[in-house]
């Protein structure tokens, strides 16, 4: 499976290629106003009977005046709304969230080094990316350092374009946790704390052996006490979405986003 996850501000979008599919002329395609070498379309194109996602672009971004760099060539920017955490005013604008430093690391056998992270940060960050979830602050020492420099370092750097990314902390939605991510991302220009809890039936029953009503009082908790640390960027996400009960999540949702969260 071919897969290529873009989150938008609250609404994640997810583009897939089955590999197995027996369709050829099939294709599917996701056009988005996003920055630089992120303009994406996915489609399926069958070569020696073997499936492979293509990357292409189709759409011009829309550009700022050119400036010009001294050989009387003249260059342009894509446009980039101001960030608002929770509105995007450009409605083809796509925010693109990476998770490579976070998500990315927990792939069997891929440990990387401060500076690998500080490194892969910088290039994020060159590319245009809108938001780096650096790590995971709370699961280590060298994984909260790793967060607060890419923090202070990166999340204060403009790129070529004047962008300066959004530095995100991953956490659960316990007060130590909490207050390490806040406390490794609020050296950046932008920072974020993105904290989540389980909604499926199964694991608020078996991992969490918490009742429906504690799981929102919970997550409701957590959002105020970040909001209290001065945190005014945050993410929340219910853990294991696809087997949760939708009315659930719509309810946990709203409680979430009228505590504060972005």
């Amino acid at each position: 499976m071919a897969a290529t996850q873009v989150r938008s501000s609250a609404v994640q979008v997810r583009m897939s290629v089955s590999a197995s599919s027996a369709r050829p002329q099939q294709a599917h395609a996701c056009k988005a106003t996003i920055p630089s070498a992120l303009r994406l379309r996915f489609a399926p194109n069958h070569v020696a009977g073997a499936r492979r996602a293509r990357v292409a672009t189709d759409r011009q971004l829309p550009v700022v005046a050119a400036a010009g760099n001294g050989n009387g060539a003249t260059t342009s920017t894509p446009s980039r709304p101001e960030y608002i955490p929770n509105r995007i005013d450009d409605p083809n604008y796509v925010r693109i969230f990476d998770t490579t430093l976070r998500d990315g690391e927990q792939s069997p056998g891929c440990t990387l080094t401060i500076k690998e992270k500080l490194d892969i940060a910088r290039s994020l960050s060159r590319l245009g990316v809108d938001i780096i979830e650096a790590g995971f602050p709370i699961a280590s020492p060298d994984d909260f350092e790793s967060v607060r420099m890419i923090a202070e370092e990166v999340g204060n750097e403009p790129n070529a374009d004047g962008h300066v990314p959004v530095i995100c902390g991953l956490s659960r939605t316990k007060f130590a946790d909490l207050e390490r991510a806040w406390d490794a991302v609020k050296g950046a220009r932008k920072p974020r704390v993105h904290t989540f809890i389980a909604t499926s039936e199964i694991h608020m029953q078996f991992k969490l052996k918490m009742s429906p009503d504690e799981v929102v009082e919970n997550a409701v908790r957590a959002v105020k006490h970040l909001r209290s640390l001065g945190c005014t960027d945050i993410e929340f996400s219910p853990e294991d979405a696809g087997r949760s009960d939708p009315e659930f999540l719509y309810r946990i949702l709203g409680a979430v986003i009228e505590a504060g969260a972005t």
